[in-house]
């Protein structure tokens, strides 16, 4: 079981996200921007991080970067999961730290497969 952190300012995206990782047994942790994530973070320790890009306050690519210059997250993986799908937009990602990208709408055995392969 894995203790895992998702960010979406999406109230109904993020129970679906997670309810889809609860039932493979992860403890989730639900945020709903990045800022909030981000003191969530600085807080508690997770294995892994699913964040949307678009959301006010702080967006997912700030959050990339905010939690990769931590020594702690410097390695977690991190996953994007948004509606986002240009390659511009997959390259900043990639820039911020993001260890992958999933578009939605997503499937939760897609998502499961993913999480598997980078934990």
């Amino acid at each position: 079981m894995s203790k895992i952190l998702a960010v979406d300012d999406s109230k109904s995206m993020r129970q679906m996200v997670s309810m889809s990782l609860k039932s493979a047994g992860h403890d989730v942790t639900e945020a709903e921007d990045g800022k909030v994530a981000l003191d969530i973070a600085q807080k508690e320790s997770f294995d892994l991080v699913v964040t949307d890009i678009n959301m006010p306050n702080m967006n997912g690519i700030e959050l990339i970067q905010a939690l990769r210059g931590k020594p702690n997250y410097k390695f977690t993986p991190i996953l994007c999961l948004t509606t986002e799908s240009s390659g511009d937009m997959k390259t900043k990602g990639k820039e911020a730290g993001a260890t992958g990208w999933i578009v939605k709408p997503f499937s939760p055995e897609k998502l499961l497969s993913v999480i598997n392969r980078v934990l």
